[in-house]
Order: C-alpha cells, then sequence, then structure tokens
C-alpha cells in the first residue's frame, strides 16, 4: 500500500512539473496588451522543418530575456489544431502560442516564408523581420532582441 501511495505521488508530481512547462494558449491576439515590452511574433506551422529547429533556441530567448521584458508569441498556422498540439507534444514551447487557422494575422505581416519572425519595439513598431531560421545567425537575431530590450520605451 506503501509503495502504491508513493508511486501515486511521483506519478502526480511528474504531472504537475510537466504541465507548468506547457505552453499557454492565447484565445486572442493583441499587441497591444504587450505595449512598454519588446515582442517576439515567430510564425510556424507544425508541417516546417525550420520551425521545429526553431523553437529550442525561442525557448531560451523567453527564459534569458523575459526578466527584461521580452514577450515570445508563437502563431501556429495550421489549419487543424491538433497537428499543432502534436507538434508541441515533441517540440515544447514555453512561450504563449496563438493560433491563426485562417491566416488573418499572417496577412497582415504579409508572410514570404516559413517561419517569419518580426522583432517588435516598446512602442509596437516591428523594427526587425526573419524569414527562415539557420543556427548560422542566431547570434544575428538575438542582436536583434538585445538591442531593442536596451531602448526605453
Amino acid at each position: 500500500m506503501l509503495l502504491r501511495q508513493k508511486i501515486f505521488s511521483v506519478a502526480l508530481l511528474l504531472t504537475l512539473s510537466l504541465s507548468s512547462q506547457a505552453e499557454e494558449w492565447l484565445s486572442k491576439f493583441d499587441l497591444q496588451q504587450y505595449q512598454g515590452q519588446v515582442v517576439y511574433l515567430d510564425f510556424w506551422a507544425s508541417w516546417c522543418g525550420p520551425c521545429r529547429k526553431s523553437f529550442p533556441w525561442l525557448n531560451e530567448m523567453e527564459d534569458r530575456y523575459k526578466k527584461d521584458g521580452l514577450i515570445i508569441v508563437g502563431v501556429n498556422l495550421d489549419s487543424d489544431i491538433e497537428a499543432a498540439k502534436r507538434f508541441l507534444k515533441n517540440v515544447p514551447a514555453d512561450f504563449r502560442v496563438f493560433s491563426d487557422p485562417d491566416g488573418e494575422l499572417a496577412d497582415q505581416y504579409k508572410l514570404i516564408g516559413m517561419p517569419s519572425s518580426f522583432v517588435i519595439d516598446r512602442n509596437g513598431e516591428v523594427r526587425h523581420r526573419h524569414v527562415g531560421f539557420k543556427k548560422s545567425d542566431i547570434d544575428s537575431y538575438e542582436t536583434s532582441i538585445q538591442e531593442l530590450l536596451k531602448e526605453a520605451s
């Protein structure tokens, strides 16, 4: 009986631990709610290979700079939300996620490739744009974040 309780306790702790690391799904996206913060807006889809490679880096940026005012929002463009959820089981996101199955937000940002990322300053202006994800360019991506974090609002 004691062993059963210990196993249950460990399973419960693991479940709580995993759920606390899960992504946060936004019901709507409103850039105004992040006024005064730097926003890294990343458009992705489950079928996109470079998107898969970018998520560990995005998680690292979220962890490193959230205390300085960085907000990362991953905008998923899958028409099937279940495909996105399966992707996130394999490639977790430690940042906010928004579903845009009709591509309305993607149209506003005039995407030309996947993934596409926009670094938005504390005043809501798009200051940097990245198309694709290359590990050889991550220093440049990070520099674009650092520059905007240093600026006052």
